[in-house]
């Protein structure tokens, strides 16, 4: 995955329980996105749905250690309330989610998926 175009990757170390603050309330929601180990260290972009080339913002997946065991997220910690794309490439939608004010919302990244075939 990393030759994909546009996939950008980092080391990041896990985290551990108690180390994002979401800042919910109002129109402002958080987003997380889930992923298999595989994507550790890969950005994944989201965008407001409307307009269809909005501004783009990105976050990194990482181990998440937790009481009940570990998983692998993308966190948006600070998302305006709407419709979002979340990206898969430069140009390929992997799917969209809405976040609401206030509230948590999740996505699971699409097991399987192949830019160009969704």
């Amino acid at each position: 995955m990393s030759g994909e175009r546009g996939v950008h990757r980092h080391a990041y170390g896990p985290t551990e329980t108690g180390t994002v603050v979401l800042d919910l309330g109002g129109q402002t929601g958080a987003l997380i996105i889930y992923t298999g180990g595989d994507l550790h260290g890969r950005e994944i972009e989201v965008s407001p749905a409307d307009p269809v080339d909005a501004a783009r913002t990105h976050a990194a997946v990482r181990e998440r250690r937790v009481r009940d065991g570990t998983f692998h997220s993308a966190v948006y910690p600070d998302l305006p309330a709407g419709r979002y794309t979340v990206w898969w490439d430069e140009r390929t939608s992997a799917g969209t989610v809405s976040v609401e004010g206030g509230a948590v919302a999740e996505f699971t990244w699409p097991s399987g998926f192949r830019a160009g075939s969704g």
